[in-house]
């Protein structure tokens, strides 16, 4: 799934300025079309920037201009959403990424990528979150490599060193030395990276709103510069007066339009201007728009609807928003404030429902339980929460915690820290969880900074297939279907104690994954629906964890398990021991009441 293709040398068709020692305005376009039309040209290398907001109107401009000729290299940290739409014009030929599926209502894969393997729809090469940035952040300072801790003994590391020989990867320690591993990877550095902003002035300088994702990096990193949609263009005063809102400079800037809903369907926090002009307003993910997505694409005929609706019949930026209708814009208008108090939660009052509870729901509660356990008696101080059934446990954990007067942060990969989730919003990256945490970076400081460098965080991980040595599959099935990617799943486990769970079945508990994304070596705990697995000691005077046991048991009930060696040998492909396993408490009314509060809906059911 690697080989780039040759990189593009020809020049832009038109630069910002002349090395005059005087400094121009980039041009102001009036159109998302004609902003792509001036300034890409086929072969490029094109950065799709990972913010909250992604530059969408420009990737749908993309297809619609370049469908079956762009043959683009296109990196991007994760391919969802409007994505889709250039994966299907045919205009890619390479991509670099962490991700394809989809992130909404649930993680899933996504047909468009079930042969990514076999070069289907385009050759790949695959990263993990923080490598990627870092690869960004060493092309944006000038380096010709980053270092990083992440990927070390995943088959990640093998697909970008196994018929490319140190061409982006060198690893650089040895752990049977006892030395922490790491490895050199490769600057990544595209011709020109695209950005949707809040907002920018006439001289170019962009404002984002965090949570920022991957930030300025890209738009340093950019051998040619950036192309931009922002929401408004607002005066220059402004900036002069804000500076500090400023993230992308208006040196770095070729060219830029405005566009309103420029990240639909996803989308971005607002902005008080205070002038004449209006605030920037935010909008939130379109939910309805991403759900008819996922399902449309499903099918190949539903699949060429979506696009021939969405993509080709609109003639540009301004027909798509008029198509999408003035009650659905109002519908996402984000407020300005938060839409609830920032008090904590308080506790959902009993019963929610007489539904049965589900295998899913037993799962994230077992989990809980862990997260509760591994707090108070380990001193972990920071949870991070990967996307799945993984965030809602960390939620719930977190939620239960605070009953008992403990308070612990739980961060996600994009910039999220220390958040208390609004009621009902089951979406890790929803703008009103934004709203409701205590800070909002970016990945180097939440994957980085609070991850990596954290001794003291829990990483907390769900499995598409996981193996009786911890090693986690998110990536690729044996039978060659591709699953959706490492996303920041890979950094998390390579760098700190993790907790992975999963609803226990013969084809998720595997002998053995048949693609190692995230290594097991660090894996305290596998959580199941009907019990904890956890790992015994090493063996003494080495660094090599112990193997699993099934540690706590719950029955299933109905026709399920009656014993628990009889689940592990149903449920699982694991040769592990299940003696002297202790009873698990049967999962209470206050916990699924916490847990609905918080899925509603039942995504996660």
């Amino acid at each position: 799934m690697t080989g780039a293709p040759p990189r593009r040398t020809e020049p832009l068709k038109e630069t910002m300025s002349t090395h005059t020692g005087t400094a121009s305005r980039p041009v102001v376009v009036p159109d998302v079309d004609s902003l792509v039309s001036r300034y890409v040209t086929p072969g490029m290398h094109l950065h799709l920037a990972m913010t909250m907001a992604r530059p969408n109107a420009m990737v749908y401009a993309l297809a619609r201009q370049f469908a079956g000729r762009g043959e683009f290299t296109v990196s991007t940290s994760a391919t969802h959403t409007a994505m889709h739409a250039l994966t299907m014009s045919g205009a890619v030929k390479h991509l670099i990424t962490c991700f394809l599926g989809d992130t909404y209502p649930t993680p899933r894969p996504n047909p468009l990528y079930r042969d990514l393997v076999r070069g289907t729809p385009f050759s790949c090469e695959l990263w993990s979150l923080l490598s990627f940035t870092q690869r960004l952040m060493a092309g944006a300072t000038g380096l010709p490599y980053a270092v990083t801790s992440s990927l070390v003994g995943s088959d990640l590391e093998r697909g970008l060193t196994d018929g490319n020989p140190g061409a982006k990867y060198l690893r650089m320690a040895d752990p049977a030395a006892g030395e922490r591993p790491f490895a050199l990877v490769e600057r990544l550095r595209p011709d020109l990276t695209l950005v949707h902003g809040a907002c920018a002035d006439r001289r170019g300088n962009i404002v984002l709103v965090p949570p920022a994702g991957e930030g300025a990096w890209a738009a340093y990193a950019a051998e040619q510069g950036v192309i931009a949609t922002v929401e408004r263009i607002v005066p220059d005063d402004f900036i002069d007066a804000h500076p500090e809102r400023v993230v992308i400079p208006g040196q770095r800037v070729l060219a830029l339009c405005e566009a309103p809903l420029g990240a639909h369907p996803q989308s971005l926090r607002g902005l008080a201007t205070g002038d004449e002009g209006g605030d920037v307003v935010g909008y939130r993910d379109d939910y309805a728009f991403l759900t008819d997505l996922v399902e449309r694409l499903a099918t190949e005929d539903g699949a060429k609807q979506w696009y021939r609706e969405w993509v080709e019949e609109p003639a540009g930026h301004a027909e798509y928003v008029r198509k999408l209708g003035a009650a659905r814009r109002t519908e996402l208008t984000l407020a300005a404030q938060p839409l609830t108090p920032r008090e904590p939660l308080a506790p959902p009052p009993l019963p929610v429902t007489a539904q049965p509870v589900t295998r899913a729901e037993r799962t994230i509660v077992l989990g809980a339980r862990a997260i509760v356990e591994r707090v108070t008696d380990d001193g972990y101080d920071t949870l991070l929460a990967g996307i799945g059934v993984s965030h809602l446990a960390a939620w719930l954990a977190a939620a239960l915690l605070r009953e008992r007067g403990v308070r612990v942060p739980v961060c996600a990969e994009l910039g999220f820290y220390a958040t208390d989730p609004e009621p009902g919003d089951v979406f890790l990256f929803s703008q009103l969880h934004a709203t409701r945490s205590q800070q909002l970076g970016g990945i180097p400081e939440i994957l980085g900074g609070m991850v990596s460098a954290n001794p003291r965080c829990l990483g907390v991980l769900a499995a598409g297939e996981v193996d009786a040595d911890g090693n986690v599959n998110t990536s690729l099935l044996a039978d060659g279907r591709w699953l959706t990617g490492s996303g920041g799943a890979n950094d998390i486990a390579t760098s700190t104690d993790c907790l992975v769970l999963s609803t226990a079945s013969p084809r998720k508990f595997v002998e053995r994954v048949a693609y190692v994304t995230s290594p097991g070596t660090r894996v305290r705990e596998v959580v199941s629906h009907f019990g904890r697995f956890r790992r015994t000691e090493g063996e003494a005077g080495t660094d090599r964890p112990g193997p699993f046991r099934l540690a706590t048991w719950l029955p299933p009930g109905g026709d399920g398990p009656a014993a628990p060696e009889e689940a592990v040998a149903a449920l699982t492909r694991w040769p592990v021991s299940s003696a002297g396993c202790t009873a698990e408490p049967e999962v209470t009314e206050a916990e699924i009441a916490w847990l609905r509060s918080l899925d509603p809906q039942g995504f996660y059911r």
